[in-house]
């Protein structure tokens, strides 16, 4: 199946501190309304978020907004641009209330949503918001009958379920999402076993990372999935969200060396990021298409700067020609 290759990138949101150098809450926002703004203004296709609460590789006392009020409001900013979420933790809302969550604000987005989900990880999050934090075969299972779930509330007049994890009876979801047959569904994770599983069942579109070869098998790896259940493995998109930074000489990115919060270095986040003059970028992401993967939003790593987001339009629009 052919498809256009796409662009998007991050909004500001503070999970990964780059919203620490701004003093006060009101400022910070204001940032990220205007970046958010400028990614329109740049033409990308679509704009994304975190789902989380505390700041990583841990913890910060500083600012993170939350996911769906993000949204929601930036959604009233903005009146193109795509919006998601990379990718929204089952694990935090009910699935008969992401449900009523999704389908309002498709509505009041004008039928932008793009929804992404997966199982969580983050276990001080579950822990510190009171959430219980399961066993990852049951978390990968809730997510396979919450995206069951959400799918039949967006579709039908109300939705029975009778599941290993959840049960509802006779749930209404009204108003239903704008986007017909609904909004696209992408499933986040790079689990061979469980989470490409239920890839291969339910999703439209697929998320996971590694350099080019880890990327290429995991795709090998969902093919086979697709394959026991039926299915055409190419109905499925493939995207990528690493990490992107770039700068207009070999010079200027050595000198900013490595981005990486968890202390990666240099030369290993250079090869499985988005990293590298705007030459070096374009001929990373051809390769990736060349693998399979037709959609690409990274995030930008040297937020509050919006450097990168400029250049990293101008890769994308060349490709886009």
């Amino acid at each position: 199946m052919d498809r256009p290759v796409t662009f998007g990138v991050f909004a500001l949101q503070g999970w990964k501190m780059e919203l620490a150098s701004i003093d006060g809450a009101a400022a910070k926002w204001d940032k990220v309304v205007e970046l958010a703004v400028l990614a329109e203004e740049l033409r990308f296709d679509s704009l994304w978020v975190y789902d989380h609460f505390h700041n990583v590789p841990k913890p910060g006392h500083e600012a993170v907004f939350e996911c769906w009020t993000t949204l929601a409001a930036l959604s009233q900013r903005t009146s193109r641009i795509r919006l998601g979420q990379m990718v929204g933790c089952n694990g935090y809302r009910n699935p008969a209330l992401l449900a009523k969550v999704t389908s309002t604000f498709d509505v009041l987005s004008g039928g932008r949503l793009d929804w992404g989900i997966g199982a969580g990880w983050y276990e001080t999050e579950f822990k510190g918001y009171g959430y219980d934090f399961p066993l990852p075969k049951d978390r990968i299972g809730m997510l396979g009958e919450a995206v069951e779930i959400v799918r039949s509330m967006w579709t039908e007049d109300e939705t029975t379920y009778d599941g290993r994890y959840y049960t509802l009876h006779r749930a209404n979801c009204d108003p239903k999402p704008l986007q017909q047959p609904h909004p696209p569904i992408l499933v986040g994770g790079g689990g061979e076993q469980l989470t490409l599983r239920v890839v291969a069942r339910h999703a439209d579109r697929a998320n996971w990372g590694g350099k080019p070869e880890e990327w290429a098998r995991k795709r090998e790896i969902l093919q086979q999935h697709c394959k026991d259940v039926g299915r055409d493995e190419d109905e499925i998109e493939k995207t990528w969200s690493p990490e992107v930074f770039i700068r207009e000489t070999e010079d200027e990115l050595v000198a900013a060396g490595s981005k990486s919060l968890w202390g990666e270095a240099f030369e290993s986040w250079r090869a499985g990021n988005l990293v590298g003059t705007p030459e070096q970028v374009a001929e990373k992401i051809q390769r990736y298409v060349d693998l399979g993967c037709t959609s690409f939003m990274p995030w930008c790593s040297d937020y509050p700067s919006d450097e990168t987001l400029r250049l990293f339009a101008g890769v994308a629009a060349e490709i886009r020609g």
